[in-house]
């Protein structure tokens, strides 16, 4: 394909929406792969819109691909988190699409069904218009808009309710860190709100806690463990912690509120973290 080609011209656009709607980029680009092979077949001079076409393909793949998810994941050992994406820092500038991809959302999504996802995605993330939404989920307009309202009150009833700024998001994810480089219980404790809850994923492949756990106490005796390295990362549009310790890599993201980390997500499983070494291109 040319520079030129409607495709390649998406490529990126395609690529998080269906990140947007899986919470894995491995899974996002093997549907991206896939709606290559169907556009490759497809006559181009009955497709008008070549922008909206290729969006319903990969949401449909995508669909396709989710409902298979969602039975294997059934099956997950410990708690599911999404697939950390290194980001670019510019990421965060764009407020809607650095919060529609980080882990507070993507794990909320989770909750959601295939089809109510896919709704939710297309409709809050990329303003598409109800008629193309009923297009790509195969659903009446109609359908679509009462989906798109129940998913809507359903994501806004369990995602965290926070209003902090971009300096401050990140002053406080840098205390964080060098708490966790220092690793001492009291330097924790001072960062963290005391009802915090860290949320880890090993996948069964890495240690890691298989049920989330609540407290300030708790997660600071945890997380006390001095002569690890911690370095600053942008992940899913946000600073974040990439954390190596006896040869096993982790990626943690936070939510801060209230000046104070108030939830930790923290991916261990190896088959997550082989996308940490070049930005992933996110557009909307």
């Amino acid at each position: 394909m040319t520079a030129e080609d409607p495709f390649v011209a998406h490529r990126s656009l395609l690529f998080t929406v269906a990140y947007e709607m899986l919470g894995s980029a491995a899974d996002a680009e093997d549907v991206v792969q896939e709606s290559w092979l169907r556009w490759a077949g497809v006559d181009r001079a009955r497709v008008g819109d070549a922008r909206a076409y290729l969006v319903r393909t990969v949401t449909r793949q995508a669909l396709n691909r989710l409902r298979t998810l969602s039975r294997s994941r059934e099956d997950y050992v410990g708690e599911w988190l999404p697939e950390p994406l290194l980001t670019r820092p510019d990421i965060a500038e764009d407020v809607e699409l650095a919060e529609s991809v980080s882990m507070a959302l993507l794990t909320v999504l989770e909750t959601l069904g295939p089809t109510e996802r896919a709704v939710f995605v297309l409709r809050e993330v990329f303003d598409m218009p109800y008629g193309e939404i009923a297009g790509a989920v195969g659903k009446s307009a109609a359908a679509v808009r009462q989906i798109a309202r129940r998913a809507r009150d359903h994501v806004a009833a369990r995602r965290p309710r926070v209003s902090v700024d971009r300096a401050e998001q990140q002053a406080v994810v840098e205390r964080f860190l060098a708490a966790l480089r220092t690793g001492t219980i009291a330097e924790l404790m001072e960062v963290m709100a005391p009802d915090v809850v860290m949320v880890a994923d090993g996948g069964g492949l890495a240690n890691a806690a298989l049920e989330p756990l609540h407290g300030a106490a708790l997660v600071a005796r945890l997380l006390a463990r001095p002569g690890r390295t911690v370095s600053a990362v942008w992940l899913n549009g946000a600073l974040a912690g990439r954390v190596e310790a006896d040869g096993q890599l982790a990626a943690v993201s936070v939510v801060v509120a209230d000046g104070r980390v108030s939830r930790i997500y923290a991916t261990a499983n190896p088959r997550k973290l082989t996308r940490l070494g070049e930005p992933a291109e996110l557009v909307r």
